[in-house]
């Protein structure tokens, strides 16, 4: 663990697990500690958790960014890169971490190898502009849609489910600085759904989207479109899963995500070299 600090003086926090050289950075307003990224360590890769900007033990945040919060995470990501000395690296995130994703491949092209995109949307612009996080920070709705269906037949399943939801309610009150920001949703600034597919288009980055079909805010339709509009994207989606699917079924996610990752390594490409 440790800190890097930006130019002007915002500190990052951000948790190291692994060694070696295949470097996966992930920036998120929080980690469960027994996830992917956690996973993929113990797989043979170097991973580095940054808690954003805003959020404990990161710096607080009391400005209001607006439409460029997703820049600005974008940017604390190439900050902690630089800090480690990684010119290139592979970028994984969830949900709003996908988020920083897209404005990271956008803002940054080139310093990343790949992006792991899991539930990544991005939201259409069509559904508002706050995060679900922040009506509930705020009261506007008492809680999100239900997050993941019930689980069918897996017990092992349903007890890593509830392990989490106990971890979840041990967790703090959140400080009322954090309970002030609304990063919103990333890509804001293209207004309208043709315009945000026209930014999607430019990412040449190798993408996997990593999705569940009973999602209710990355939905199968949006992950869909997002697939379309990416020229270089791989895209797995699971029925029964929801938007928690990285916490849910890790170790499949996880032997996706290094497969795709292996294949990239071997021939430059989201997919089996192809012999004729």
């Amino acid at each position: 663990m440790g800190y890097v600090t930006t130019e002007n003086g915002i500190s990052l926090y951000y948790e190291e697990y692994g060694e070696g050289d295949r470097i996966i950075l992930s920036a998120q307003a929080g980690f469960y500690p027994a996830g992917m990224q956690q996973a993929l360590a113990k797989m043979g890769y170097h991973v580095y958790c940054m808690t954003l900007r805003g959020f404990a033990p990161s710096s607080y945040i009391t400005e209001d960014y607006g439409e460029e919060w997703y820049d600005i995470f974008a940017a604390d990501v190439i900050c902690l890169a630089d800090a480690i000395g990684a010119e290139r690296f592979i970028y994984m995130g969830a949900s709003h971490g996908a988020g920083v994703g897209w404005h990271l491949m956008l803002k940054h092209p080139g310093r990343a190898l790949a992006f792991v995109a899991v539930v990544p949307g991005p939201h259409s612009l069509k559904e508002g502009t706050m995060s679900y996080r922040q009506m509930m920070m705020q009261g506007l709705i008492s809680s999100p849609p239900p997050f993941d269906p019930p689980i069918r037949s897996d017990d092992a399943r349903s007890r890593r489910r509830k392990v989490r939801e106990d971890w979840l309610s041990s967790l703090p009150e959140a400080d009322p600085r954090e309970k002030q920001i609304d990063y919103g949703r990333p890509l804001l600034y293209c207004k309208t759904e043709e315009k945000l597919l026209e930014e999607l288009r430019k990412i040449e980055t190798p993408t996997l989207i990593l999705g569940g079909a009973e999602d209710p805010i990355s939905t199968p339709e949006l992950m869909m479109r997002t697939a379309c509009a990416l020229p270089n994207c791989k895209l797995i989606m699971y029925s029964n899963c929801g938007h928690n699917i990285d916490t849910d079924i890790v170790e499949e996610l996880c032997e996706e995500t290094d497969r795709f990752l292996k294949q990239l390594a071997s021939n430059g490409k989201y997919y089996s070299e192809v012999r004729y």
